[in-house]
Parts: structure tokens; sequence; C-alpha cells
């Protein structure tokens, strides 16, 4: 009991000493940062030196403090500066990604404008005129080879009308809609068209067998024409109109001529439909040599006294 009576009594005296204590460095903490205040609130010269002097002395011994603060702040302004580069990088992926369909949709333009200009370079009889259709789709089939223009009755389109692409002959065409019309190309197996050769002038024609080079049939004389000779439209017949370019003579392994076809088969996307209603047809033959011969008098009016009293 007097053990425990004595801690008793040594436990009141340590709290009867800390109250008092904890008031007093309390207070003495007050009193000094009042002090502080006060010393850098006073606008003075001397005070003004007293406060450098101190900055002097206190601050290059706190940079071992500082240097966690420091630490921490060049960490945060990483990290965002991090964010802001993912974001950027985001941003550039997805303006990467309309640049690259951007690019498709210019090179689709580019080669539509390349073959629009091929069109327009063909020179062609200034008599003839002609309506620019699009290749809309293409037969898909081996023993048919024919595509499908967005032109047709009521552009003007007749059957019969040669069709071409930038550079050569392609087709005629062959069954017209309302808004459509179908051209059979050279290739075709159908197709037979009255060429002549240059420079020799010989005339063939010239029939599809559902190969990339037609053949070149009913030659006159084979001896005068050369692979490499200029194959164009003759216009007999008086569908087409003479001077069209085909292509080239060409010779195959077996030894019969054949047309390098001059037109680019592999890219039909726009035909020259060119508006040919024939040449002029010659009646009377006779109108050729000279001028037409004064009409027969009509004797079957005229009759004789005899023939007169008979009746």
């Amino acid at each position: 009991m007097a053990e425990r009576t004595s801690l008793a009594r040594d436990r009141s005296q340590r709290e009867d000493y800390a109250g008092p204590l904890r008031r007093l460095l309390l207070g003495v903490l007050l009193l000094c940062l009042l002090g502080i205040f006060l010393v850098w609130r006073i606008d003075s010269p001397r005070v003004e030196r007293f406060r450098a002097q101190v900055v002097d002395t206190v601050i290059p011994s706190m940079d071992w403090a500082m240097v966690p603060v420091t630490g921490t702040i060049n960490l945060i302004r990483d990290f965002q500066s991090y964010q802001r580069l993912s974001e950027q990088n985001r941003e550039l992926r997805s303006e990467l990604r309309q640049m690259r369909a951007w690019k498709e949709a210019a090179l689709q333009l580019e080669q539509e404008n390349a073959r629009l200009l091929d069109l327009n370079n063909v020179r062609l009889d200034p008599r003839l005129t002609y309506i620019t259709g699009v290749v809309m789709a293409d037969s898909g089939s081996p023993f048919r080879q024919s595509v499908l223009l967005n032109v047709g009755a009521r552009d003007g389109i007749v059957d019969g009308w040669a069709a071409m692409d930038g550079i050569g002959l392609v087709g005629r065409i062959s069954g017209v809609g309302q808004s459509s019309a179908r051209v059979i190309l050279l290739t075709d197996a159908a197709s037979s068209i009255p060429a002549t050769i240059q420079p020799s002038g010989q005339t063939a024609l010239i029939t599809g067998d559902n190969t990339a080079a037609p053949v070149v049939d009913f030659l006159e004389n084979r001896e005068l024409v050369r692979p490499g000779d200029r194959v164009v439209t003759s216009g007999d017949g008086g569908v087409f109109p003479a001077g069209l370019l085909i292509g080239q003579v060409a010779e195959d392994r077996t030894g019969r001529l054949r047309v390098r076809l001059s037109a680019d088969y592999e890219r039909l996307e726009f035909l020259r439909v060119l508006r040919h209603h024939g040449t002029e047809k010659i009646e009377d033959h006779g109108d050729v040599v000279g001028p037409p011969a004064p009409a027969a008098p009509d004797t079957s009016a005229l009759t004789t006294p005899a023939e007169a009293t008979d009746g």
C-alpha cells in the first residue's frame, strides 16, 4: 500500500509540473512568433539589415531541408508534363489517321483527274461530239467481257456507238437503258471491228476471243504487215468513225497476228462515248459524177389520131 501511495504521489507531482511547463512553452513560442512578426513588419534600415543577415545565415543552412520539397515539386511537374505529352500523342495519332484517309482520297482523286486529263488529250475529228460516262461495273464473266456505264437513253446514247478511254478504242455500245448502257469490249468473242493497218493500208477484221489481245483476221496481204504497226478503225460499215486508235500489231508464239490494245483495260474508270450517226448514204450513184439527168417526158397520156379513132 505504501508503494502504491508513493507512485500515485509522484504521478500527481509530475502532472502538477507538466501543466505549467506546457503553458510556459506555449507563451514563449507565441512571444517569439510575435517578435518575428514585428521584426519583419518594422520598416527601418537597421531592422532591414538585421533581416538580411538572418536570411543570409539561415537560408543556406536549410538547403538540406528543401531537397525533398524540391524533388517532390519536380516529380509533380514531370508527371504533369507526361500527361500533356500523352494527350498530344493521342491527338497526333488521331490526326495521322485522318491524314491517311485524306491521302487515300487524294490518291483516288489524282487517279480520276489523270484519267480525265487523258480523255481531254485525245485528238478526235472536230465534227464528232461525245459524252463521258463512269464505269459502274463489269460483267465478271470469262465468256462475256463488258462494262456498264452510268449514261443511257436519257443522254442520247444509241446502240453501236464507239466507246474510248483516254488512249484508244475500248468497245461499242450494245444495249441501252434509260440511265445506263452496256459496252461490249474489243476482247469479247462477239466483237468484230473493221480496221486499217498503217502504214501499209491493209484492211482486216479485229476479232475478240476473250483474251487480252484480239485476233487479226481476213488480212489481205500479211507480208506487208509487221509487228508494231499501228491499227486504227477503217470506218467500213458506217458504224465507227475512221481513224480511232485500236492498238499495235503483235505476233503470238504460234505466229498468229494479234493486236496489243492501246486502251488500259486494267483501269477502266471513265469512257468517252462518241456520237456518230454514220456516214451520209448515196442514193443515186449518178450524182457522184455529174448533175442529175433531166426527167424523161411522160408519154403515157399521148395518143395518135388513129388510136383515138379506134377508141
